[in-house]
């Protein structure tokens, strides 16, 4: 039998009460979403508390279900593991063989290092790690890029500390909540790091995008040339990123701002390390000029 084209509730109480409920659903949720945009635009801080309080609620939720996606994905990944791993093991082989000359020189060059700064008496500062926490969520298709971590002030997570990941730099934080907090990442037009290039220090900035990539840029000198596959790592200056972590690699030679690829991608992340601000060491006091040495007092003379 065809479908009736009426539509009309008509003497049915469910559908009359089903058309009823979803009206009222339709209107309450467009109040709602009215009164957070009105929130958002004349009380920003009651509208970010507001949404971190909701991301401390779905962020451990969400924590849990990505990790049984990841659990299940990785299934077929490991049985194609399996086949594959003599021709891996293989090739490590031969690349380690390869490697072995490099590594013996880079072992020296460490050792003279570390001679040398015993006997500058440098002091390396490591800024402590908070904590450790997934990634639960990242914006991959907007213009701004913000990344959901499912720790918060309960576990000492507070705006301005640095995000890093296995292999690099992710961001900063910007807002927590109890449970949550929110990552600006390095690829936001709004992030800026101070970084320096691998080969010879030079100091340039990188700048987000907004589109998974950051510009590198010179600040000291024009007409700077930038070679594809230079690699940048933070310099420490600001006091906030630690020196020497790996930010990204350029793209293509260009001259004094090229694309850059980060090496640390939020969308592949399972877990980062927030840690607390750098801040360099005091310099050291200058040394007190030695005392000149008191002259013995005339004696008085006899009256």
């Amino acid at each position: 039998m065809a479908p009736a084209r009426d539509r009309r509730t008509g003497f049915s109480r469910r559908r009359q009460y089903s058309t009823f409920f979803g009206y009222v659903l339709a209107v309450a949720g467009a109040v709602v979403g009215a009164a957070l945009l009105a929130a958002s635009i004349f009380n920003p801080p009651a509208f970010s508390a507001a949404r971190m309080a909701v991301a401390s609620v779905t962020a451990p939720v969400a924590s849990v279900l990505d990790a049984g996606v990841d659990a299940v994905a990785s299934v077929p990944e490991a049985i194609g593991t399996w086949f594959h791993v003599h021709g891996e093991n293989a090739t490590l082989r031969a690349e380690a063989k390869r490697h072995r000359a490099l590594l013996t020189k880079a072992r020296v060059i460490a050792y003279d290092n570390r001679r040398l700064r015993a006997l500058l008496r440098v002091r390396d500062r490591t800024p402590e790690p908070v904590v450790a926490a997934r990634l639960v969520a990242s914006t991959a298709s907007s213009g701004r890029r913000f990344a959901l971590l499912d720790a918060g002030r309960v576990q000492g997570v507070t705006p301005g500390m640095p995000v890093r990941g296995p292999e690099g730099l992710v961001g900063r934080v910007l807002e927590s909540g109890p449970f949550a907090a929110r990552v600006l990442l390095i690829t936001d037009p709004d992030s800026l790091v101070p970084v320096r290039r691998t080969r010879d220090g030079m100091p340039a900035i990188a700048a987000g995008r907004g589109d998974g990539r950051v510009d590198i840029r010179s600040v000291n000198a024009a007409n700077v040339r930038f070679a594809a596959g230079d690699m940048f790592v933070t310099s420490g200056t600001g006091g906030l990123y630690a020196p020497g972590v790996p930010v990204a690699q350029v793209e293509a030679t260009g001259s004094d701002s090229v694309l850059a690829i980060p090496f640390a991608a939020p969308d592949s992340l399972d877990f980062a390390l927030v840690e607390r601000p750098f801040m360099p060491l005091p310099p050291p006091p200058p040394p007190r000029a030695a005392a000149p040495p008191a002259t013995p007092s005339a004696p008085a003379p006899a009256r």
